[in-house]
Protein backbone atom coordinates (compact mmCIF):
# COMPACT_ATOMS: atom_id res chain seq x y z
CA UNK A 1 0.00 0.00 0.00
CA UNK A 2 1.13 3.20 -0.81
CA UNK A 3 2.32 5.86 2.26
CA UNK A 4 -0.30 7.65 3.42
CA UNK A 5 0.55 9.76 6.45
CA UNK A 6 0.13 13.34 6.50
CA UNK A 7 3.25 14.22 7.40
CA UNK A 8 5.57 14.23 4.36
CA UNK A 9 8.41 13.82 6.69
CA UNK A 10 7.32 10.61 8.46
CA UNK A 11 9.56 7.80 8.59
CA UNK A 12 9.14 4.93 6.68
CA UNK A 13 6.83 2.08 8.50
CA UNK A 14 8.40 -0.72 6.28
CA UNK A 15 11.41 -0.75 7.08
CA UNK A 16 12.89 1.29 9.83
CA UNK A 17 17.11 0.92 9.62
CA UNK A 18 18.52 -1.28 11.99
CA UNK A 19 22.09 -1.62 12.87
CA UNK A 20 23.37 0.20 9.79
CA UNK A 21 21.22 -1.37 7.30
CA UNK A 22 20.08 0.52 4.54
CA UNK A 23 17.27 1.01 1.98
CA UNK A 24 18.11 -0.11 -1.32
CA UNK A 25 14.98 1.26 -3.43
CA UNK A 26 12.21 3.82 -3.10
CA UNK A 27 9.51 2.45 -0.73
CA UNK A 28 5.92 3.24 -2.82
CA UNK A 29 4.98 6.23 -1.01
CA UNK A 30 2.83 9.35 -2.12
CA UNK A 31 4.69 11.77 0.38
CA UNK A 32 7.78 13.52 0.17
CA UNK A 33 11.15 10.89 0.73
CA UNK A 34 12.21 11.14 4.46
CA UNK A 35 15.68 11.83 3.84
CA UNK A 36 15.19 15.02 1.28
CA UNK A 37 15.38 17.65 4.60
CA UNK A 38 18.91 15.99 5.18
CA UNK A 39 20.17 16.84 1.24
CA UNK A 40 18.79 19.97 1.06
CA UNK A 41 20.48 21.24 4.50
CA UNK A 42 23.63 19.71 3.21
CA UNK A 43 23.10 21.34 -0.08
CA UNK A 44 22.11 24.74 1.41
CA UNK A 45 25.40 24.27 3.82
CA UNK A 46 27.99 23.45 1.37
CA UNK A 47 26.75 25.89 -1.46
CA UNK A 48 27.15 28.86 1.60
CA UNK A 49 31.16 27.14 1.59
CA UNK A 50 31.19 27.36 -2.51
CA UNK A 51 29.82 30.84 -3.21
CA UNK A 52 31.28 32.35 -0.64
CA UNK A 53 34.79 31.72 -1.25
CA UNK A 54 34.24 32.16 -5.21
CA UNK A 55 32.64 35.65 -4.33
CA UNK A 56 35.73 36.82 -2.86
CA UNK A 57 38.80 35.12 -5.47
CA UNK A 58 38.66 37.65 -8.03
CA UNK A 59 38.99 40.52 -6.43
CA UNK A 60 41.16 39.16 -3.52
CA UNK A 61 43.67 37.50 -6.67
CA UNK A 62 44.01 41.26 -8.58
CA UNK A 63 43.91 43.01 -5.61
CA UNK A 64 45.51 41.14 -2.32
CA UNK A 65 47.46 38.02 -3.09
CA UNK A 66 50.95 38.80 -1.16
CA UNK A 67 53.93 36.75 -1.60
CA UNK A 68 56.09 35.14 0.42
CA UNK A 69 57.49 38.53 1.91
CA UNK A 70 54.70 39.61 2.91
CA UNK A 71 54.17 41.99 -0.19
CA UNK A 72 51.81 42.61 -2.79
CA UNK A 73 51.97 40.10 -5.74
CA UNK A 74 49.09 40.45 -7.42
CA UNK A 75 47.63 38.98 -10.98
CA UNK A 76 46.50 41.19 -13.77
CA UNK A 77 42.78 42.05 -14.44
CA UNK A 78 42.41 39.10 -17.00
CA UNK A 79 45.19 36.59 -15.79
CA UNK A 80 42.52 36.88 -12.60
CA UNK A 81 39.43 36.17 -15.11
CA UNK A 82 41.68 33.04 -16.68
CA UNK A 83 42.65 31.26 -13.32
CA UNK A 84 39.54 31.96 -11.88
CA UNK A 85 37.73 30.04 -15.15
CA UNK A 86 40.35 27.82 -14.88
CA UNK A 87 39.51 26.77 -11.16
CA UNK A 88 35.35 26.42 -12.31
CA UNK A 89 36.51 24.60 -15.15
CA UNK A 90 37.96 21.72 -12.87
CA UNK A 91 35.16 22.24 -10.18
CA UNK A 92 33.02 21.19 -13.18
CA UNK A 93 35.14 18.44 -14.85
CA UNK A 94 35.99 16.37 -11.21
CA UNK A 95 32.30 15.47 -11.35
CA UNK A 96 33.52 12.93 -13.65
CA UNK A 97 35.54 11.47 -11.13
CA UNK A 98 32.74 11.33 -8.84
CA UNK A 99 30.52 9.55 -10.71
CA UNK A 100 32.95 6.88 -11.85
CA UNK A 101 33.53 6.10 -7.88
CA UNK A 102 29.73 6.62 -7.24
CA UNK A 103 28.52 3.72 -10.12
CA UNK A 104 31.71 1.68 -10.02
CA UNK A 105 32.90 1.84 -6.78
CA UNK A 106 31.47 3.83 -3.62
CA UNK A 107 27.84 4.53 -4.49
CA UNK A 108 26.69 7.92 -3.94
CA UNK A 109 26.50 8.57 -0.14
CA UNK A 110 30.04 6.77 0.23
CA UNK A 111 31.25 9.23 -2.45
CA UNK A 112 29.78 12.40 -0.89
CA UNK A 113 31.25 11.24 2.23
CA UNK A 114 34.42 11.12 1.23
CA UNK A 115 34.79 13.51 -1.06
CA UNK A 116 33.62 15.78 1.49
CA UNK A 117 37.22 16.10 3.60
CA UNK A 118 39.35 17.03 0.46
CA UNK A 119 36.91 20.10 0.44
CA UNK A 120 36.94 20.81 3.71
CA UNK A 121 41.15 20.50 3.62
CA UNK A 122 40.63 22.90 0.79
CA UNK A 123 39.10 25.68 2.71
CA UNK A 124 41.54 25.25 5.34
CA UNK A 125 44.66 25.70 2.97
CA UNK A 126 43.34 28.89 2.06
CA UNK A 127 42.36 30.06 5.47
CA UNK A 128 45.79 29.85 6.20
CA UNK A 129 48.10 30.37 3.19
CA UNK A 130 48.12 34.14 3.40
CA UNK A 131 48.28 34.72 6.99
CA UNK A 132 51.41 35.53 8.43
CA UNK A 133 52.65 31.55 9.86
CA UNK A 134 51.88 30.55 6.20
CA UNK A 135 53.84 33.13 4.29
CA UNK A 136 56.46 32.32 7.17
CA UNK A 137 56.42 28.06 6.57
CA UNK A 138 56.54 28.56 2.55
CA UNK A 139 59.60 30.78 3.34
CA UNK A 140 61.09 28.22 5.48
CA UNK A 141 60.67 25.68 2.84
CA UNK A 142 61.79 27.56 -0.18
CA UNK A 143 58.72 27.88 -1.75
CA UNK A 144 58.63 30.79 -3.72
CA UNK A 145 55.89 30.94 -5.75
CA UNK A 146 53.20 33.33 -4.74
CA UNK A 147 50.18 31.12 -5.91
CA UNK A 148 51.37 27.86 -4.65
CA UNK A 149 49.14 27.85 -1.79
CA UNK A 150 46.50 29.49 -3.60
CA UNK A 151 46.28 26.55 -6.24
CA UNK A 152 46.42 24.19 -3.81
CA UNK A 153 44.24 24.60 -1.80
CA UNK A 154 41.80 25.55 -5.09
CA UNK A 155 42.79 21.93 -6.23
CA UNK A 156 41.91 20.21 -3.05
CA UNK A 157 38.57 22.27 -3.40
CA UNK A 158 37.97 21.59 -7.41
CA UNK A 159 38.22 17.56 -6.21
CA UNK A 160 35.91 17.88 -3.51
CA UNK A 161 33.48 20.21 -4.74
CA UNK A 162 33.29 18.72 -8.09
CA UNK A 163 33.31 14.96 -7.03
CA UNK A 164 30.30 15.13 -4.93
CA UNK A 165 28.52 17.24 -7.24
CA UNK A 166 26.99 15.00 -9.58
CA UNK A 167 26.60 12.08 -7.03
CA UNK A 168 24.16 14.95 -4.82
CA UNK A 169 21.91 15.25 -7.33
CA UNK A 170 21.47 12.05 -8.71
CA UNK A 171 21.03 10.88 -4.87
CA UNK A 172 18.03 13.57 -4.67
CA UNK A 173 16.27 11.77 -7.54
CA UNK A 174 17.11 8.29 -6.29
CA UNK A 175 14.54 8.84 -3.26
CA UNK A 176 11.99 8.88 -5.80
CA UNK A 177 9.85 5.61 -6.94
CA UNK A 178 6.90 5.69 -9.45
CA UNK A 179 4.83 6.58 -6.75
CA UNK A 180 6.00 10.34 -5.82
CA UNK A 181 7.88 10.78 -8.93
CA UNK A 182 5.15 13.69 -9.60
CA UNK A 183 6.97 15.36 -6.54
CA UNK A 184 10.48 15.06 -8.85
CA UNK A 185 10.00 18.88 -10.44
CA UNK A 186 8.53 20.42 -7.07
CA UNK A 187 11.86 18.38 -4.93
CA UNK A 188 14.15 19.88 -7.68
CA UNK A 189 13.09 23.51 -7.00
CA UNK A 190 13.57 23.20 -3.56
CA UNK A 191 17.30 21.76 -4.20
CA UNK A 192 17.93 24.88 -6.56
CA UNK A 193 16.53 27.09 -3.54
CA UNK A 194 18.69 25.86 -1.16
CA UNK A 195 21.84 26.66 -3.36
CA UNK A 196 20.41 30.13 -3.74
CA UNK A 197 19.36 30.43 -0.01
CA UNK A 198 23.35 29.04 0.65
CA UNK A 199 24.91 31.03 -2.20
CA UNK A 200 22.71 34.53 -1.14
CA UNK A 201 24.00 34.53 2.78
CA UNK A 202 27.50 34.13 1.92
CA UNK A 203 28.11 36.72 -1.15
CA UNK A 204 26.14 39.43 1.20
CA UNK A 205 28.65 37.90 4.15
CA UNK A 206 31.72 36.99 3.08
CA UNK A 207 32.94 39.88 0.77
CA UNK A 208 32.19 42.18 4.09
CA UNK A 209 34.28 39.84 5.86
CA UNK A 210 37.05 40.35 3.18
CA UNK A 211 36.48 44.36 3.51
CA UNK A 212 36.15 44.71 7.36
CA UNK A 213 37.91 41.69 9.43
CA UNK A 214 40.49 39.75 7.04
CA UNK A 215 40.63 37.20 3.94
CA UNK A 216 41.73 34.83 6.52
CA UNK A 217 38.30 35.01 8.05
CA UNK A 218 36.57 35.10 4.77
CA UNK A 219 38.74 31.96 3.78
CA UNK A 220 37.60 30.61 7.14
CA UNK A 221 33.81 30.79 7.56
CA UNK A 222 32.80 29.07 4.39
CA UNK A 223 35.58 25.89 5.61
CA UNK A 224 33.51 25.54 8.75
CA UNK A 225 29.87 25.50 6.78
CA UNK A 226 31.13 23.09 4.13
CA UNK A 227 32.24 21.09 8.02
CA UNK A 228 28.78 21.29 8.79
CA UNK A 229 27.63 20.10 5.49
CA UNK A 230 29.26 17.00 5.50
CA UNK A 231 27.78 16.46 9.64
CA UNK A 232 24.12 17.26 8.02
CA UNK A 233 25.00 14.82 5.47
CA UNK A 234 25.96 11.78 7.89
CA UNK A 235 22.97 12.81 10.23
CA UNK A 236 20.69 11.45 7.65
CA UNK A 237 22.14 8.25 6.45
CA UNK A 238 19.44 6.03 7.57
CA UNK A 239 16.84 8.29 5.96
CA UNK A 240 18.05 7.72 2.72
CA UNK A 241 17.56 5.51 0.17
CA UNK A 242 21.00 3.94 -0.91
CA UNK A 243 21.85 2.50 -4.34
CA UNK A 244 24.76 0.50 -4.23
CA UNK A 245 27.45 0.58 -7.00
CA UNK A 246 27.89 -2.07 -9.22
CA UNK A 247 30.49 -2.09 -12.02
CA UNK A 248 29.26 -4.92 -14.00
CA UNK A 249 25.49 -3.73 -14.18
CA UNK A 250 27.58 0.07 -15.03
CA UNK A 251 29.67 -1.14 -17.83
CA UNK A 252 26.77 -3.51 -18.90
CA UNK A 253 24.32 -0.11 -19.50
CA UNK A 254 26.52 2.07 -20.33
CA UNK A 255 28.03 0.04 -23.80
CA UNK A 256 24.51 -0.79 -24.48
CA UNK A 257 22.58 0.59 -27.54
CA UNK A 258 20.25 2.29 -25.02
CA UNK A 259 23.26 4.03 -22.43
CA UNK A 260 25.50 5.19 -26.04
CA UNK A 261 22.05 6.68 -27.65
CA UNK A 262 20.76 8.26 -24.43
CA UNK A 263 24.66 9.65 -23.65
CA UNK A 264 25.02 11.02 -27.43
CA UNK A 265 21.83 12.94 -27.65
CA UNK A 266 22.13 14.24 -24.13
CA UNK A 267 25.65 15.25 -24.90
CA UNK A 268 24.65 17.17 -27.99
CA UNK A 269 21.98 19.30 -25.91
CA UNK A 270 25.38 19.92 -23.62
CA UNK A 271 27.19 21.41 -25.77
CA UNK A 272 24.85 24.28 -25.66
CA UNK A 273 24.26 24.28 -22.73
CA UNK A 274 28.20 25.09 -22.47
CA UNK A 275 28.04 28.48 -24.59
CA UNK A 276 24.77 29.16 -21.87
CA UNK A 277 27.69 28.94 -18.78
CA UNK A 278 30.44 30.63 -20.25
CA UNK A 279 27.75 33.49 -20.24
CA UNK A 280 26.57 33.11 -17.08
CA UNK A 281 29.70 32.27 -15.03
CA UNK A 282 31.09 35.45 -15.95
CA UNK A 283 28.71 37.18 -13.23
CA UNK A 284 31.70 35.86 -10.56
CA UNK A 285 34.59 37.53 -13.00
CA UNK A 286 34.21 40.24 -15.23
CA UNK A 287 30.83 41.61 -14.01
CA UNK A 288 32.62 41.83 -10.40
CA UNK A 289 35.16 43.72 -12.47
CA UNK A 290 32.65 45.71 -14.07
CA UNK A 291 31.33 46.81 -10.69
CA UNK A 292 34.38 47.97 -9.70
CA UNK A 293 34.33 51.34 -12.36
CA UNK A 294 30.58 52.06 -11.72
CA UNK A 295 28.73 53.85 -8.93
CA UNK A 296 27.80 51.16 -6.15
CA UNK A 297 25.70 53.68 -3.74
CA UNK A 298 22.16 52.23 -2.94
CA UNK A 299 20.44 54.22 -0.16
CA UNK A 300 23.87 55.67 1.15
CA UNK A 301 25.46 52.25 1.81
CA UNK A 302 27.91 51.80 -0.64
CA UNK A 303 28.39 48.08 -1.28
CA UNK A 304 31.81 46.10 -2.09
CA UNK A 305 31.68 45.30 -5.69
CA UNK A 306 32.21 41.42 -5.40
CA UNK A 307 28.86 41.63 -2.96
CA UNK A 308 26.30 42.38 -6.16
CA UNK A 309 26.32 38.76 -6.81
CA UNK A 310 24.20 37.83 -4.32
CA UNK A 311 21.24 39.99 -6.43
CA UNK A 312 21.39 36.70 -8.56
CA UNK A 313 20.79 33.79 -5.85
CA UNK A 314 18.19 36.63 -3.89
CA UNK A 315 16.56 36.76 -7.65
CA UNK A 316 16.15 32.95 -7.87
CA UNK A 317 14.32 32.90 -4.22
CA UNK A 318 11.52 34.73 -5.87
CA UNK A 319 11.46 33.81 -9.46
CA UNK A 320 11.18 30.03 -8.51
CA UNK A 321 8.03 30.21 -7.49
CA UNK A 322 6.99 33.19 -9.58
CA UNK A 323 7.79 30.92 -12.86
CA UNK A 324 6.27 27.95 -11.26
CA UNK A 325 3.15 29.67 -10.82
CA UNK A 326 2.70 32.58 -12.84
CA UNK A 327 4.95 32.76 -15.76
CA UNK A 328 4.84 29.02 -17.25
CA UNK A 329 1.90 28.89 -17.38
CA UNK A 330 1.22 31.90 -18.39
CA UNK A 331 3.63 31.01 -22.13
CA UNK A 332 1.84 27.25 -22.15
CA UNK A 333 -1.42 30.17 -23.35
CA UNK A 334 0.78 31.13 -26.39
CA UNK A 335 0.70 29.40 -29.51
CA UNK A 336 3.48 26.59 -30.15
CA UNK A 337 4.06 26.79 -26.43
CA UNK A 338 1.60 24.33 -25.65
CA UNK A 339 3.22 21.67 -23.70
CA UNK A 340 5.72 24.01 -22.18
CA UNK A 341 8.47 21.24 -22.89
CA UNK A 342 11.69 20.95 -20.54
CA UNK A 343 13.72 21.46 -24.59
CA UNK A 344 11.30 24.75 -24.64
CA UNK A 345 12.37 26.32 -21.84
CA UNK A 346 15.79 25.81 -22.47
CA UNK A 347 15.28 27.17 -26.13
CA UNK A 348 13.55 30.40 -24.10
CA UNK A 349 16.20 30.88 -21.44
CA UNK A 350 19.22 30.62 -24.05
CA UNK A 351 17.57 33.65 -25.98
CA UNK A 352 16.89 35.39 -22.89
CA UNK A 353 20.72 35.24 -21.69
CA UNK A 354 21.53 37.69 -25.04
CA UNK A 355 20.17 40.60 -24.13
CA UNK A 356 20.98 40.20 -20.52
CA UNK A 357 24.82 40.25 -21.62
CA UNK A 358 23.78 43.10 -23.94
CA UNK A 359 22.94 45.02 -20.99
CA UNK A 360 26.13 45.15 -19.58
CA UNK A 361 27.90 45.20 -22.70
CA UNK A 362 26.09 48.75 -23.49
CA UNK A 363 26.57 49.33 -19.39
CA UNK A 364 31.02 48.89 -20.81
CA UNK A 365 30.24 51.32 -23.07
CA UNK A 366 29.85 53.91 -20.96
CA UNK A 367 32.44 53.43 -18.98
CA UNK A 368 34.86 53.05 -21.44
CA UNK A 369 33.75 57.05 -22.58
CA UNK A 370 34.33 57.50 -18.88
CA UNK A 371 31.48 57.88 -17.09
CA UNK A 372 30.59 55.91 -14.02
CA UNK A 373 26.88 54.70 -14.05
CA UNK A 374 24.97 53.64 -11.10
CA UNK A 375 25.10 49.92 -10.64
CA UNK A 376 21.47 49.48 -11.11
CA UNK A 377 21.95 49.05 -14.46
CA UNK A 378 24.17 45.94 -13.31
CA UNK A 379 21.27 44.62 -11.27
CA UNK A 380 18.62 44.67 -13.95
CA UNK A 381 21.29 42.56 -16.48
CA UNK A 382 21.20 40.09 -13.21
CA UNK A 383 17.18 40.30 -13.22
CA UNK A 384 17.24 39.08 -16.90
CA UNK A 385 20.34 36.85 -16.33
CA UNK A 386 18.63 35.20 -13.64
CA UNK A 387 15.39 34.64 -15.63
CA UNK A 388 17.67 32.92 -18.08
CA UNK A 389 19.19 31.07 -15.55
CA UNK A 390 15.77 29.60 -14.21
CA UNK A 391 15.05 28.21 -17.73
CA UNK A 392 18.04 26.90 -18.14
CA UNK A 393 20.07 25.65 -15.19
CA UNK A 394 16.97 24.17 -13.55
CA UNK A 395 15.08 22.50 -16.46
CA UNK A 396 18.63 20.77 -17.16
CA UNK A 397 18.98 19.56 -14.06
CA UNK A 398 15.89 17.55 -13.74
CA UNK A 399 15.51 16.84 -17.38
CA UNK A 400 19.57 15.58 -17.57
CA UNK A 401 18.06 13.03 -14.68
CA UNK A 402 14.85 11.42 -16.40
CA UNK A 403 16.87 11.18 -19.58
CA UNK A 404 19.56 8.68 -18.05
CA UNK A 405 19.38 5.23 -18.08
CA UNK A 406 18.91 4.39 -14.13
CA UNK A 407 22.95 2.79 -13.66
CA UNK A 408 24.64 5.52 -15.42
CA UNK A 409 22.61 8.49 -13.54
CA UNK A 410 25.62 9.59 -11.55
CA UNK A 411 27.64 10.14 -15.34
CA UNK A 412 25.03 11.92 -16.89
CA UNK A 413 24.47 14.18 -14.42
CA UNK A 414 28.64 14.75 -14.66
CA UNK A 415 28.35 14.90 -18.76
CA UNK A 416 25.61 18.07 -17.46
CA UNK A 417 28.76 19.42 -15.31
CA UNK A 418 31.22 19.45 -18.09
CA UNK A 419 29.04 21.56 -20.33
CA UNK A 420 29.90 24.20 -16.85
CA UNK A 421 33.40 22.52 -17.22
CA UNK A 422 33.33 23.46 -21.13
CA UNK A 423 32.31 26.66 -20.58
CA UNK A 424 34.31 28.35 -18.24
CA UNK A 425 37.17 26.66 -20.40
CA UNK A 426 35.80 28.90 -23.47
CA UNK A 427 35.90 31.60 -21.09
CA UNK A 428 39.26 31.01 -19.72
CA UNK A 429 41.10 30.56 -23.23
CA UNK A 430 40.06 33.76 -24.38
CA UNK A 431 41.68 35.32 -21.62
CA UNK A 432 44.04 33.31 -22.05
CA UNK A 433 44.37 34.68 -25.41
CA UNK A 434 44.18 38.49 -24.01
CA UNK A 435 47.78 37.80 -22.72
CA UNK A 436 48.67 38.45 -26.28
CA UNK A 437 48.32 42.42 -27.44
CA UNK A 438 46.38 42.46 -30.48
CA UNK A 439 43.78 39.93 -29.24
CA UNK A 440 43.87 42.79 -25.69
CA UNK A 441 43.30 44.99 -28.50
CA UNK A 442 40.32 43.23 -30.34
CA UNK A 443 38.32 42.36 -26.81
CA UNK A 444 39.15 45.53 -25.16
CA UNK A 445 36.36 46.77 -23.26
CA UNK A 446 32.77 46.58 -24.15
CA UNK A 447 33.94 44.26 -27.40
CA UNK A 448 34.71 41.76 -25.11
CA UNK A 449 30.94 41.89 -23.51
CA UNK A 450 29.80 42.00 -27.03
CA UNK A 451 31.44 38.91 -28.55
CA UNK A 452 29.91 36.74 -25.97
CA UNK A 453 26.72 38.12 -26.46
CA UNK A 454 27.03 37.18 -30.23
CA UNK A 455 28.13 33.85 -29.24
CA UNK A 456 25.08 32.97 -27.18
CA UNK A 457 22.60 34.31 -29.89
CA UNK A 458 24.29 31.82 -32.36
CA UNK A 459 23.94 29.21 -29.52
CA UNK A 460 20.29 29.64 -29.52
CA UNK A 461 19.66 29.67 -33.25
CA UNK A 462 21.51 26.08 -33.29
CA UNK A 463 19.49 24.83 -30.24
CA UNK A 464 16.14 25.83 -32.25
CA UNK A 465 17.40 23.67 -35.06
CA UNK A 466 18.87 20.06 -32.99
CA UNK A 467 16.34 19.87 -30.83
CA UNK A 468 13.39 19.33 -33.26
CA UNK A 469 14.90 16.35 -33.43
CA UNK A 470 15.23 15.14 -29.95
CA UNK A 471 12.40 12.09 -28.46
CA UNK A 472 12.96 12.60 -24.70
CA UNK A 473 12.71 8.80 -22.58
CA UNK A 474 11.81 9.07 -18.96
CA UNK A 475 13.43 6.54 -16.39
CA UNK A 476 12.93 6.60 -12.79
CA UNK A 477 14.17 4.05 -9.82
CA UNK A 478 12.16 1.25 -9.37
CA UNK A 479 10.44 1.18 -5.79
CA UNK A 480 10.67 -1.57 -3.14
CA UNK A 481 8.11 -4.77 -3.60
Amino acid sequence: MPETSTNPYAPPAAQPPVHGKYRTAPEPRTTMPTGIPFIVANEAAERFSYYGMTAILILFMSKQLRGVDGQLDVMSDHTARAVMHDFITAVYAFPLLGALLADIVLGKYRTILSLSLFYCLGHLVLSIDQTDYGLALKQSLGLTWTPLGLFLGLGLIAIGAGGIKPCVSAHVGDQFGDTNKHLLERVFGWFYFSINLGAAASQLLIPWLRTNVNVHVAFGIPGVLMLLATIFFWLGRHRFVHIPANAKQWKREVRSKEGIVAIAKLSIIFLFVAVFWSLFDQTHSSWVQQAEQMNREILGVTLDPDQLQAVNPLLIMIYIPLFTYLIYPALEKLPGLNPLTPLKRIAIGFFVMVPAFGLVAVVQQWIDQGTTPHIGWQVLAYMVLTASEVMVSITVLEFSYTQAPLKIKSLVMALNMGAVSLGNQMTARVNHLMEREDIRAALHGAKYFWFFTAAMLVAAIGFLLVVQFYKPRTYIQHEQT
